[in-house]
Formats: C-alpha cells, structure tokens, sequence
C-alpha cells in the first residue's frame, strides 16, 4: 500500500477535528497515512522536505498560505494532493476539486491509489515557487494588513468579509489615486503589478477573480499591470479587473505566457505570492517552471 503524508494546518478556517478525520479516513481507504499538523510558520515546508524518501505522496489540508509553504518543500520530488480547508482555498478550486472536503479527499484517494497526475507549471518570485498569484503593490498591501491583524481566539486568519474591506479600506486611503511606481523591463511603467499562474487569480467567496483571462497551469506566466489609478478610472478598473478583460486594454500594461518577467519598483514595495506577504522588495524576478509538479487528481 502506498504512503501518504498529510499535513494538517490545524489553524485554517475550514478545518476541524472532525474534518481531519474523515479525509484521514477516506484517504486511509486507498493508502497508509500519516498525519502531521503544523505548528509555526514555515513548519510545512520542513515536513514537506522531510517527506521526500519517506512517503509516496503529499497531501495538504489547509489554506493556500499552507499550500505553499508545502510545494516549497517538496515540489518537483513528490505527487501532491490539496485538499480545501481555507477561507479560499483559491489553488483546489482553480484545479476543479469539489469545494466539499470529503469528496476532494476521495477523489484524491482514488488518484494515489491509480497513480494518476497532472502535471502542472508553478512560478516563481525571487527564488520562491507560488501556486497560482503574486502581486507587488495593491494586492499585496492588503494581504500584509490582514496578517498584521493576527487571528482571533481560535488562531484563525480573518475571512473574506474582512478581507473585501480590507482591499477596500486600501483603495480609500489611497483616495483611489497611484500613480505608475514601478518599471515592467520591455513593457513600461505602472501602479500596481498582478502575476497570474492560472485562473481564477482569487476568490470573493463564491465569485472568480480572473485578472487575466488566458493564464494556465499548463503555459507560462501571465500579468496585468494597471498604469495608474485615479478617481475617473478606479471603476472601469475594477470592472475589468474582474472581468479579466484588462489584457490588452491601453489602461494597463498585459503579458501572456511568459517565461521572465523583470519588475524594478521606485521604492520599497509589498510582495505577495499565493495570499502570503513576502515582504518589501525593489526589485522582482518573475519565471515560469513548467511542469514542476505532479497534482493528484
């Protein structure tokens, strides 16, 4: 019988006790599990590493935070399932897995028991692989003003309610106004950056934010870079931006299916990839590493 590693953020909106046993029974039907929960920050990218040469599988039941801690461990030695246990849970969703936990969990099962993958392309930022997004600028600030919030009683993050007001709260301090802070080598100047390694870019609960309209997992790196933000422009803006049809509008700046992507920012500006700040940057290197990794589905 095969061997499956699943690693548990005890911590993630959507998971419980009672949810962590049923997927450990669901997968123990087609494979021997062990299940290892996270303690800390980075703990998942140990016990994904740890679990090259050890087990035949990864399989992670948490949020895309957690997810990406994880492929970061392992990705490229291991097949890896991902199962939804986040506010989002943006990259299983993305990937077509049923948003119900149990039947994620035995779709995956059947795929180990198979030996059934997909294989699929991530990004990278400076060195660190992403599932599905990164961002300097906008969406970014408002990834990093949710962390700074901490969690509540339960150590839990805050929801997608919060988050929306945060995105929000955001665009109101800044009275709607940026102008271009930041150089895209060979496209030009813009405000905020959106990088996309498949689509949807996010979720607003049950609604798609696509951004950009033709990224897949299975091509290159795309993005969409607004050129600046003012009061008359924010709702054209928005609109488009989840409509995903700012690729190729003359208000921002677009690429598709890229294997570079050089971003140099006039200052020190928020990096985000997968929903986790990564800190201040000037300067970003965006690549494409097809076929990276092998997902259970």
């Amino acid at each position: 019988m095969r061997r499956v590693v699943l690693i548990v953020n005890p911590y993630s909106r959507g998971v419980t006790r009672r949810r962590v046993a049923e997927v450990t029974a669901a997968l123990a039907r087609r494979a021997e599990v062990v299940v290892r929960q996270t303690e800390y920050r980075g703990h998942a990218t140990e016990m994904a590493a740890e679990a090259v040469g050890e087990a035949d599988a990864v399989v992670v039941f948490s949020g895309d935070g957690t997810y990406n801690e994880a492929i970061n461990g392992a990705a490229g030695e291991l097949p890896f399932g991902f199962l939804p246990g986040g506010g989002a849970s943006v990259f299983p969703r993305a990937l077509g897995l049923p948003r119900d936990v149990v039947a994620a969990a035995v779709r995956i099962g059947a795929a180990i028991d198979e030996e059934r993958t997909v294989s699929i392309g991530l990004g990278r930022v400076n060195g660190r692989r992403f599932c599905f997004s990164a961002g300097i600028g906008f969406d970014a600030e408002a990834v990093r003003r949710i962390e700074n919030r901490g969690r509540d009683r339960d150590g839990r993050r805050a929801g997608n309610a919060i988050f929306a007001a945060t995105v929000i709260g955001v665009l109101l301090e800044q009275r709607l106004r940026q102008p271009a802070q930041l150089e895209v080598d060979g496209y030009g100047r813009a405000a905020y950056l959106f990088v996309a390694n498949g689509r949807p870019y996010t979720y607003a609960g049950p609604v798609s934010i696509t951004i950009a309209g033709e990224a897949d997992f299975a091509g290159g790196l795309d993005f969409v870079a607004p050129k600046e933000l003012r009061p008359s422009l924010a709702p054209r803006l928005a609109l488009r931006g989840f409509r995903g049809t700012l690729v190729g509008h003359p208000l921002a700046l677009s690429g598709h299916d890229l294997e570079t992507l050089v971003v140099r920012c006039d200052r020190p500006l928020p990096l985000q990839a997968d929903g986790e700040d990564l800190g201040d940057v000037t300067d970003a290197r965006f690549e494409a590493d097809r076929s990276a990794l092998d997902v259970l589905l």
